[in-house]
């Protein structure tokens, strides 16, 4: 798989309840997720297997819980999504994001 499955800048993650980057990228590829910085410096990453991800229940919009390597993230998705070129609710974002995740299990599981 040479493409991204999912790609996601300006994404605010925080580890607790610390702001770990205001711009940050998501990335899904080749069954793994990355959480870099706005500098492309990676901040954790994991098999895809091994990621809980899951939409806050508390939560309005754009944000997505992500569990990598023990350690829980809170994902604020925007509307700077790249893979968005039409104009949607930061909500569809944080859709993909899980969906992406799904998929991307799936293609893992078949290898």
């Amino acid at each position: 798989m040479a493409d991204n499955e999912f790609n996601a800048r300006g994404v605010r993650i925080e580890r607790f309840l610390r702001s770990v980057t205001r711009a940050g990228q998501v990335l899904i590829k080749d069954g793994r997720l990355e959480l870099l910085t706005s500098n492309g410096r990676e901040i954790d990453s994991a098999p895809v297997q091994s990621v809980r991800a899951s939409k806050p229940w508390f939560v309005d919009g754009d944000q997505a819980m992500a569990t990598v390597n023990g350690t829980r993230y809170r994902l604020t998705l925007g509307s700077q999504d790249t893979k968005s070129t039409s104009a949607k609710t930061g909500s569809g974002a944080a859709s993909r994001f899980l969906d992406a995740v799904r998929s991307a299990r799936g293609h893992s599981q078949k290898r």
